[in-house]
Parts: C-alpha cells; sequence; structure tokens
C-alpha cells in the first residue's frame, strides 16, 4: 500500500479535527478550533460552520487552513496516527446527498441546519503530512491523496438502503468476523472507495476493502466476498 493510500484510509475512517485559519482579528496569528468533518466521495473534507463563528469570519479573510485529523481514542496521542492537511477552504454549493452523508456520520449537528447561518465548507487539500506511527512520516501531495474517479456520490444511498433492508444479518456477521462484535442491531452508515461504515449498537465500525471499489458493482463484489469470508 503506497503513504498516499495508506493515509486516505486513516483519513475515511476518522472524523475529528482541529481547523487552523489565519486570524483576521490578531494579523498573522494561527487560530485553533475543534472541527469535525465528513469526506465526500472526491476526498475533500466537509466541515459544517457558522457565519458568525470566527473562523468562518477569517476563511472569509483568507481561505488558506490546516485540519489535523487524529483518533481521539487512540491511548496514546503522539504514538497514534494524525494527519494534517494543508488547503483552501470555500463555500460547497447546497447537496441534499452531502447532507444525508454528513448527518449519517455526525447525527448530533441536524439541528444546526434548521439556522440559517449554518453552511457547508469544502477544503481543497493541497499537502499532507502523515504520521502513521514512530518514524512512519510522509509528506503527500493532494492530489495523490485523492480516491479513485468514481460514482459512489450517485449510488451510495442506493447501496445503503439495500444493504440495510435485505442484508442486516450480513452486517451482524461482518461486525463479528472482523471487530468480533455480536451486535443486536447493525446499519451501513456511509461506503467510499475505500472501504464502509458500520453503526453497531451505537458505535461506529470501520471496514476496510482490500482494493479500492468505484461503483456499486464493484462494492457488491467486495460484500460479497466479505460475507463468504464470514462463513467460512
Amino acid at each position: 500500500m503506497t503513504h498516499a493510500a495508506d493515509a486516505r484510509k486513516f483519513l475515511y475512517a476518522t472524523h475529528s479535527g482541529v481547523l487552523s485559519t489565519i486570524s483576521a482579528r490578531l494579523k498573522g496569528y494561527p487560530f485553533g478550533s475543534i472541527a469535525p468533518f465528513v469526506l465526500d466521495h472526491a476526498g475533500n473534507p466537509l466541515i459544517l460552520i457558522s457565519t458568525i463563528a470566527e473562523h468562518t469570519k477569517n476563511i472569509q479573510a483568507d481561505p488558506r487552513v490546516s485540519l489535523i485529523a487524529f483518533d481521539p481514542a487512540s491511548p496514546d496521542m503522539q504514538a497514534g496516527a494524525r494527519l494534517t492537511l494543508v488547503g483552501d477552504a470555500a463555500i460547497a454549493p447546497k447537496d441534499d446527498a452531502l447532507r444525508a452523508r454528513y448527518l449519517r456520520y455526525l447525527p448530533q449537528a441536524a439541528s444546526y441546519f434548521d439556522m440559517h447561518d449554518f453552511q457547508f465548507y469544502r477544503i481543497a487539500v493541497q499537502q499532507a503530512r502523515y504520521i502513521g506511527g514512530f518514524g512512519k512520516i510522509h509528506w503527500i501531495p493532494g492530489l495523490e491523496l485523492r480516491p479513485p474517479a468514481n460514482r459512489l456520490a450517485q449510488q451510495e444511498a442506493a447501496i445503503l438502503d439495500h444493504m440495510n433492508a435485505d442484508h442486516a444479518e450480513n452486517l451482524r456477521a461482518y461486525c463479528r468476523h472482523v471487530h468480533g462484535k455480536d451486535t443486536e442491531s447493525a446499519a451501513m452508515t456511509g461506503i467510499d472507495t475505500d472501504g464502509f461504515d458500520v453503526t453497531a449498537d451505537g458505535r461506529l465500525l470501520r471496514f476496510s476493502f482490500d482494493t479500492p471499489v468505484t461503483d456499486a458493482q464493484e462494492a457488491r463484489v467486495a460484500l460479497v466476498a466479505l460475507a463468504q469470508a464470514c462463513r467460512a
């Protein structure tokens, strides 16, 4: 696996971040703030922020930002993986599919959509600094971090509907086989080129594909193979 692919797998499995912007109030100083995020199917982080927030004012004055993604559950933050993304933030066009994807991962944000001053910003990554563990430190160009071209943005909702309606037992089997978790309920939350996520008894579990998928047919092949492995 390339460093870029390894970093992208980590990024798709992560939703906690710290956003650093260039302060408009304190000229030249960085300004950090907590920023949960979800990736779109082109690998761009999406953040939901208020127009009255300090970081939004900073972005409007200077779109250059940095977002550090990390696993807050890591027992040793210094030894765990983390990824710093450097790029440019811009307002993302309103998109019902993006809103639905964001809320499946961060349902607690639902009330923000009722407030008119909240909107999506998308970060176009120019460079990334990936620390995969001790001695595993790499700079990665933004273009290399992007997933392969795919049709999952258009197909994700149908894949999820099908899996959750017709293959709930397979989802529970995936949880047992990969994570050793016996679950009463399991629902596919999202799917991307590198894997998929299942919410099992209220906990989000990540599943990686051996090779990237680019459409519903390739996703089906990968999911069937995993189901067969569960029965082996």
